[in-house]
């Protein structure tokens, strides 16, 4: 009978360690794909000088490269917890304080990208004087200031709560490790709401009053219809955006009651708030923008259909 219960006890555990195997393997392989196609994009970006020198090609590509940092460092975090590798917490902090300053890059260029559009077509007379790639390179400056404002503040009642020996101790990376008082999740909290609902009103705003333009302006049906699918995959892209900042209290309340239905809600967390919003951007700004897709067509087949470069050439000139 012993035998037989330490039989089904490692068949039992060989079945879980299969299982979370599998489960890394399916994240490595969406996570080399969608690196894959975001180092496509920003090796498109850096070939063509009319990408250079257009300020919504700058923001997107960097979009592009945030995403790709971030993709790997999440990526690292998620085998660094599942097979439970410890560092120094000196090192745990400068990982984490990136990761969370990273998790605001890409909404808030979403916002600075959504607001040169609004430029561009409503108010067209002034848009060569305010959309500059000069203009562009301080905005992203700005944008890295204010996501570093959260973390700053964490990290600042961190160091004053822990004494220096907890810096030389290995811990497991996480975002819960900074929370030494109950009132910090709170905090952390508010301030990233406050954040996505400035965010979130901004594009909201910007994109009716396009729309409304745009709809005045021409008849131009297709185009519509485009600009409204658009917006649709913003608010998706931010709307999981936004959930993300509710998993770690949502996985901190599960882990006391089951460690298997904690890694279960970690690994969908994971895939659909953490993985799929930065997907959404090569979709919604590469693979539909005509001059960008036709470029990446080019590059994918190393020029060896001839009749794409004409046609690239063409667009860029417009």
């Amino acid at each position: 009978m012993a035998n037989n219960n330490t039989t089904t006890a490692d068949d039992g555990s060989s079945s879980s360690l299969q299982k979370v195997n599998d489960r890394i393997i399916i994240v490595q392989v969406i996570n080399a794909i969608f690196i894959y196609i975001i180092c496509l994009l920003i090796f498109t970006f850096f070939k063509k000088d009319t990408f250079l020198s257009n300020t919504r090609y700058v923001f997107f590509a960097h979009t592009l490269l945030a995403d790709c940092l971030y993709l790997i460092m999440t990526n690292n975090l998620l085998l660094l917890t599942y097979f439970s590798v410890t560092l120094p917490a000196a090192v745990c902090v400068v990982f984490c304080v990136l990761l969370s300053e990273l998790t605001f890059v890409t909404p808030l260029t979403l916002t600075a990208m959504s607001l040169e559009r609004y430029v561009a077509i409503c108010m067209p007379l002034r848009h060569g004087e305010l959309s500059t790639v000069r203009r562009a390179i301080h905005c992203i400056l700005l944008i890295h200031s204010i996501s570093a404002i959260q973390p700053i503040i964490i990290v600042s009642i961190f160091f004053a709560s822990v004494p220096l020996g907890f810096y030389t101790q290995y811990k497991l990376c996480s975002a819960e490790m900074f929370i030494a008082h109950k009132w910090q999740r709170h905090l952390r909290s508010v301030i990233g709401q406050f954040y996505f609902l400035v965010m979130s009103i901004t594009i909201v705003f910007i994109y009716v009053r396009i729309i409304a333009v745009a709809k005045e302006a021409s008849d131009n049906k297709k185009s519509l219809s485009k600009g409204r699918k658009t917006v649709i995959l913003h608010a998706i892209q931010l709307f999981l955006c936004l959930i993300q900042l509710w998993c770690p209290f949502m996985e901190a309340a599960i882990l006391p009651i089951n460690l298997k239905l904690y890694i279960d809600v970690r690994f969908f967390d994971y895939i659909v708030f953490i993985l799929a919003p930065r997907c959404l951007c090569p979709l919604v700004y590469g693979l539909r923008d005509e001059k960008f897709f036709l470029a990446i067509k080019y590059y994918v087949f190393f020029g060896v259909n001839k009749n794409i470069s004409p046609i690239i050439t063409g667009h860029m000139k417009t």
